[in-house]
C-alpha cells in the first residue's frame, strides 16, 4: 500500500468515527449533505479523496464544526503525496520549475532514471521548448513556454554547484526518441556529451542490446533516499515511505549494473548520434528538392 492510499484510508476512518459519534448512519449523513450514499461510503473506505469543501460540510453535518481545521490539515498532508497537474500547473509551468529548483538545491545526492526522454536538468532550451509546448497543448495550462524554458535553464545551474552529486541513468530509447526538430535533437545529444564530463555528474546509458533487469515502467527521481518523485500524465506522486524508497533504489541500482559509463557511454552516445544523422540524410534524400524537409 502506498503512502497516499494509507493516509487516504486513515482520513476515511477519521470521518467514519465522526459520523458514528454523531449517531448517524451513512444514508442519514448523505441526506444531510445532499450526496449519494455511495459517495459517503467511498470516502470512508478510502476509495475517493474528499475536497476541502466536502470535509467542512461533513464536520458541520456531524455537529463538529471545530473538526474542520484538523480534517483540512489531514487533507493537505494527503495532497502532498498526490498532486494533480491541473492544480500544480494552474499558474503555468514556470512556477512549478521554481518549486523544483528549491528541491534540487536542498538535495545532496539526486538519482534519476529516465527511459523515455532526456531529463529536465540535462535538456537544452530547444528540447525543453518542444516538450513544454506539447504539454501546454495537452493539459490546457497557461501558455508560459518562454518563461518555463528560462526557469528550467536556471534550474540547471545546480549542476555546477559544489556539494551536489547527480547520477542519471537513461536508456538508449530515451536518446533516440524524436521529441523535437532534427537540429534540436542533435544539439540535445551534443549537450549530453558535454554535461557528462562535469565533476558532479555521473551519466549512465543503457544500450538497447543490454538485457534489462526489469521492465522500464516509468521514470523516477530519488532525492537523498528521502523522497521519490514519479510523474504520470495526470499527477506527480511523492513517495516518502522508507520501504517504498528502498524498492525504487533497488530498481535504480539494477539499471546501474547494466548501464555504460565513461568512454563506453560516450561511444554509445556518438553511435546514436551517427545513426540519427544517417537517418536524417536518408529522409532528406527522399524529399523532392522543391519541397524540402520543412514542407512535409
Amino acid at each position: 500500500m502506498t503512502d497516499f492510499q494509507r493516509e487516504r484510508e486513515a482520513l476515511g476512518a477519521w470521518l467514519h468515527r465522526l459520523r458514528r459519534d454523531a449517531g448517524l448512519n451513512g444514508k442519514e449523513l448523505a441526506q444531510r449533505l445532499g450526496w449519494a450514499p455511495s459517495k459517503v461510503s467511498r470516502i470512508e473506505h478510502g476509495r475517493q479523496t474528499p475536497t476541502a469543501a466536502d470535509l467542512e460540510a461533513w464536520a458541520q453535518a456531524c455537529g463538529e464544526p471545530d473538526a474542520a481545521a484538523e480534517l483540512s490539515a489531514r487533507l493537505q498532508a494527503l495532497d502532498s503525496h498526490y498532486v494533480t497537474w491541473r492544480r500544480s500547473l494552474r499558474a503555468g509551468h514556470a512556477p512549478r520549475q521554481r518549486v523544483g529548483m528549491e528541491l534540487d538545491r536542498a538535495t545532496t545526492v539526486l538519482r534519476v532514471f529516465e527511459p523515455g526522454m532526456v531529463p529536465g536538468l540535462l535538456q537544452t532550451a530547444e528540447y525543453a521548448r518542444a516538450l513544454f509546448t506539447g504539454l501546454v497543448s495537452l493539459q490546457g495550462t497557461p501558455d508560459d513556454v518562454p518563461q518555463a524554458v528560462e526557469a528550467r535553464m536556471e534550474r540547471q545551474r545546480v549542476l555546477y554547484h559544489a556539494g551536489h552529486e547527480f547520477h542519471f541513468v537513461l536508456t538508449e530509447s530515451a536518446l533516440r526518441a524524436r521529441l523535437c526538430a532534427a537540429d534540436a535533437h542533435r544539439g540535445q545529444l551534443d549537450r549530453l556529451l558535454a554535461v557528462g564530463s562535469l565533476p558532479g555528474v555521473r551519466l549512465g546509458l543503457v544500450p538497447d542490446s543490454a538485457p534489462l533487469p526489469l521492465a522500464p515502467l516509468h521514470s523516477f527521481w530519488i532525492f537523498d533516499d528521502r523522497l521519490v518523485q514519479v510523474e504520470t500524465w495526470t499527477a506527480e506522486v511523492n513517495v516518502t515511505e522508507p520501504a517504498e524508497i528502498a524498492l525504487y533504489r533497488k530498481v535504480f541500482d539494477r539499471y546501474v549494473a547494466v548501464a555504460r559509463y565513461g568512454s563506453a557511454a560516450r561511444h554509445l552516445l556518438t553511435s546514436v548520434m551517427a545513426g540519427i544523422a544517417q537517418a536524417d540524410e536518408m529522409i532528406d534524400a527522399s524529399v523532392p528538392p522543391q519541397l524540402g524537409r520543412d514542407s512535409q
